[in-house]
């Protein structure tokens, strides 16, 4: 599984590369911030929002603390699509949130 830091993220938004980030907190955890141009899609909900996504795009998956993110990496990959794991999740994220 790929894994990206939380700074690697940071800098690169900061860079201004456009990044495919897919929150996969539940609603109530998001509340509490969240990177600003991450899409929401809860863990539970990934399979039947498959639609959504391109399987030419890179997606960075972030949840609270990287364990769901990485279950949600490994799904995707399963499904033919290139996932990236950001360790740590949120609680290493130490850039702006909205």
């Amino acid at each position: 599984m790929k894994t990206i830091t939380p700074s690697e993220v940071a800098k690169k938004l900061a860079e201004g590369q456009a990044l495919s980030l897919i929150d996969v907190r539940e609603p109530e955890e998001i509340a509490s911030g969240k990177i600003s141009t991450a899409k929401e899609i809860p863990l539970g909900t990934l399979p039947e929002n498959l639609n959504e996504l391109d399987k030419d795009k890179e997606y960075i998956m972030v949840c609270r603390s990287g364990n769901r993110s990485g279950q949600a990496t490994q799904y995707l990959e399963e499904q033919g699509f290139q996932a990236v794991n950001m360790e740590g999740g949120m609680l290493a994220w130490d850039g702006p949130i909205e």
